[in-house]
């Protein structure tokens, strides 16, 4: 089967440079929060510009996974995180690095051996439960790790950068720290995300089954 052929690096290059890409952007807007109001819902206390960007990783692990399997989708990730976790020192805090390299390592790979226990399932079924259970995965360890005040540790003496201060749950219900907010609803936007990103998918999967 060709999906589990060995392959050279010039096959792979253009996921590994899409992934670094997709990590070093979520990086970066993660530490935006969107300034947007729906009447009395606050956008600001529970979405990030981050949390638009960062589905697309599962987007590009899935098709790696199902051009040229699971060990070759290892690989991409493996280069993926290493580059984007080196150009992050540039863009956000040691903490939001760490934070994303640790939750984007854990969650890619959860979402590759997920996706190749159900390659052979209905043709969505593979890239919507791996992503979105690698989502789930990704979003209590990157908010968890950089932004609750347990960790501030992470910030190695430089400025605080916990949410650990009280908001309206999802902007509507009772208080809860700001980081569990922004929490819920990136969480909530990967779902959304996720379940767009089945279209793309899907055409791109039956393209490269072809060529």
């Amino acid at each position: 089967m060709n999906a589990m052929k060995s392959i050279s690096p010039a096959h792979t290059w253009p996921f590994m440079l899409a992934m670094a890409v997709i990590v070093v952007a979520s990086n970066f807007l993660v530490q935006f929060p969107v300034q947007l109001n729906l009447g009395s819902i606050q956008l600001a206390e529970i979405l990030t510009w981050g949390a638009f960007t960062y589905p697309v990783a599962f987007l590009i692990t899935d098709l790696a996974n199902r051009k040229f399997g699971p060990s070759n989708a290892r690989l991409v990730v493996a280069a993926g995180f290493i580059l984007a976790v080196v150009l992050s020192i540039w863009l956000a805090t040691p903490r939001i690095a760490i934070a994303s390299g640790t939750a984007f390592l854990v969650a890619q790979l959860l979402d590759v051996s997920i996706f190749d226990r159900l390659r052979n399932s209905t043709w969505w079924r593979a890239p919507l439960i791996s992503s979105l259970l690698g989502s789930a995965v990704d979003t209590v360890l990157f908010f968890g790790l950089a932004f609750a005040p347990a960790f501030g540790m992470l910030d190695f003496g430089g400025e605080d950068g916990s949410l650990g201060f009280g908001v309206p749950f999802l902007s509507v219900g009772a208080e809860v720290p700001l980081w569990i907010s922004l929490a819920a609803g990136d969480f909530i936007v990967k779902v959304l995300v996720g379940l767009a990103m089945l279209l793309p998918y899907g055409v791109v999967a039956r393209r490269t089954a072809t060529a």
